[in-house]
């Protein structure tokens, strides 16, 4: 499992270290349903509240409300996957330019995935993505991603009455007492991916974000992480050291290939590649990936031991190389990419 935390380490310190400055961009904004004078410090957040039936995650100026899938039992290569592994349905309203944005990621079986988004589509919102996150997943799940720009009360409203067309509970579940703690060494995990991460029950969760800013609607988004836009990298303990691990990374296209050579070249699987947004700048590209069962002993080899496995002639590197060396042989091939990226946790 270190062998695959240094790998993540590498990675993001070689795709978030781009020094491209965001532009502006033109994205029309609606002008129905939900135009309205208000302006951002005029937001009734607990009409949003109301709305969506359940208290946020503030962060600056950006609410996130939660939609976990916690009704299915989804399985893939015998791990049944935690809600906050992989299953974390979610929407985040950002006042902007006298109204909100929101942008969000609904999980939903393939049967739900039409009437969603008829609901959706006749409320005036946007849908910017439909794809896959993960394979081999029974039953499979889907991913709707969504954006509009309006009265947030009102989309809220929206969203809600579509995902109550779905089995999404809507409902938070009574709290049932402390959480189980994560059973992994999280201040190991911390040092190898250079971010703090947060337990989220069972899971471990890292959110790394890109240096360069993301545009959105002409204005920069931030924080990015509550909006979606920083690589995800989530552990789901399955016993023994051993760990479920899924996310995204989050690449400008020049970064793409790299990072898919070095997933593979180290047996991680590469789940999916696609957009989320619609009108972000820079043109952002979300490589999703799948591991399991890296036990820590992979990673207590040196370079020799690396050595060991040969060099991979497109990549430039060893397979199974350790951690700093990876991290240098990366950003070697990511060319004019600064030697030390900024990575902190959202």
């Amino acid at each position: 499992m270190r062998k695959m935390f240094g790998i993540m380490a590498s990675i993001c310190a070689a795709s978030f270290a781009s020094g491209a400055n965001a532009q502006p961009i033109d994205w029309q904004i609606f002008s129905e349903p939900f135009v309205t004078p208000a302006h951002a410090q005029d937001v009734n957040w607990q009409e949003v509240d109301d709305a969506l039936g359940r208290k946020p995650a503030v962060s600056g100026d950006v609410h996130r409300y939660g939609f976990p899938r916690s009704d299915l039992s989804v399985t893939l290569d015998g791990v049944t996957i935690k809600p906050a592994l992989a299953l974390g349905g979610w929407v985040a309203f950002k006042p902007m330019q006298g109204e909100a944005m929101v942008m969000g990621d609904l999980v939903l079986l393939e049967t739900e995935i039409n009437p969603v988004m008829l609901k959706l589509i006749e409320g005036g919102l946007e849908i910017t993505a439909v794809h896959n996150h993960l394979l081999r997943a029974n039953p499979a799940t889907f991913y709707m991603h969504v954006g509009g720009h309006g009265d947030p009360a009102k989309m809220a409203a929206v969203i809600h009455d579509a995902l109550a067309v779905s089995k999404t509970p809507l409902v938070r579940p009574a709290a049932t007492g402390p959480a189980a703690a994560v059973d992994l060494d999280s201040a190991l995990l911390d040092q190898l991916i250079g971010a703090k991460g947060q337990a989220n029950g069972v899971v471990y969760q890292f959110n790394v974000s890109r240096r360069d800013p993301v545009g959105e609607n002409g204005m920069q988004i931030t924080p990015v992480g509550p909006m979606g836009v920083t690589t995800a990298i989530n552990f789901q303990p399955t016993g023994g050291g051993k760990a479920a691990i899924t996310g995204d990374f989050v690449l400008t296209n020049d970064e793409v290939n790299p990072v898919i050579r070095a997933l593979r070249a180290n047996a991680i699987d590469v789940t999916a590649v696609h957009s989320h947004m619609l009108d972000e700048q820079p043109r952002l590209f979300f490589l999703h990936f799948w591991a399991n069962e890296y036990a820590l002993k992979v990673a207590q080899g040196t370079t020799r031991g690396a050595r060991q496995d040969g060099e991979h002639e497109e990549l430039g590197f060893p397979v199974s190389t350790p951690i700093g060396t990876l991290v240098m042989r990366i950003l070697a091939i990511t060319p004019a990419r600064p030697a030390s990226p900024s990575i902190k946790c959202a």
